[in-house]
C-alpha cells in the first residue's frame, strides 16, 4: 500500500492508526516503569524501617540483622526473594558494569574481609543525588543499619560491583 495513492479519510485514519499504536506502546513501557518504580520504593521505604537496628551476624530480626537480611526482609515486602548471603545475593539480577549506571533499589557489594575478591558486604542504593554522593542502607557491624554514602572512602575502596533485581 503506497501512502500517496491513498484517499485523504484513509490517509487520516492511517496516520490515527498509528498515532495510538505509538501512544499505547509508550504507555506500556511507562506502565512498567512505574511498577518497578513503585516496588524500589516499597523496598527502599521497608528497609528504613529499620534504620537502628543493632547488627547481629546472621540475624534477620528488628532485634538484630546483618546486612543480606535487611535486603531479605526489604524485598519480601515485593515478594522478591533474595538467597541468604551477600556472597549468594551478588550473583542475583543484571549486572550494572557502571557505577554512574546505579539507581535506587541497585544492590551494592563489598568485599570488607582479607580477602579482597570475596564478596561480604552488600547493601541497597537508596538515592543517588550526583555522580559522587549515592546513598545506600546496610547493616554496619559497628553501627548497625544505617544509610551511608557509596563514596566514603572506606567503601569506596571495597566496592566490588552491583547488580539489579526488579528489572523495568
Amino acid at each position: 500500500m503506497q501512502f500517496f495513492k491513498l484517499s485523504v479519510v484513509q490517509k487520516i485514519l492511517l496516520q490515527a492508526a498509528i498515532g495510538a499504536a505509538l501512544f499505547l506502546s509508550s504507555c506500556a513501557s511507562s506502565r512498567k516503569a512505574s511498577v518497578r518504580e513503585d516496588k524500589v520504593e516499597k523496598v527502599i521505604s521497608t528497609a528504613r524501617t529499620f534504620i537502628g537496628t543493632p547488627y547481629q551476624y546472621g540475624g534477620t530480626t528488628r532485634s538484630g540483622m546483618d546486612c543480606s537480611g535487611l535486603l531479605l526482609n526489604s524485598f519480601r515486602a515485593v515478594e522478591v526473594d533474595l538467597p541468604r548471603t551477600s556472597e549468594a545475593q551478588s550473583k542475583t539480577g543484571k549486572e550494572i558494569k557502571k557505577m554512574h549506571d546505579l539507581a535506587p533499589g541497585d544492590l551494592v557489594f563489598f568485599a570488607t574481609s582479607r580477602k579482597r575478591r570475596k564478596i561480604t558486604h552488600v547493601g541497597l542504593v537508596t538515592d543517588v543525588r550526583s555522580r559522587d554522593n549515592i546513598k545506600f542502607i546496610h547493616a554496619s557491624s559497628s553501627l548497625g543499619v544505617v544509610e551511608t554514602n557509596l563514596f566514603a572512602d572506606y567503601y569506596q575502596k571495597r566496592y566490588r560491583g552491583a547488580r539489579r533485581v526488579i528489572d523495568e
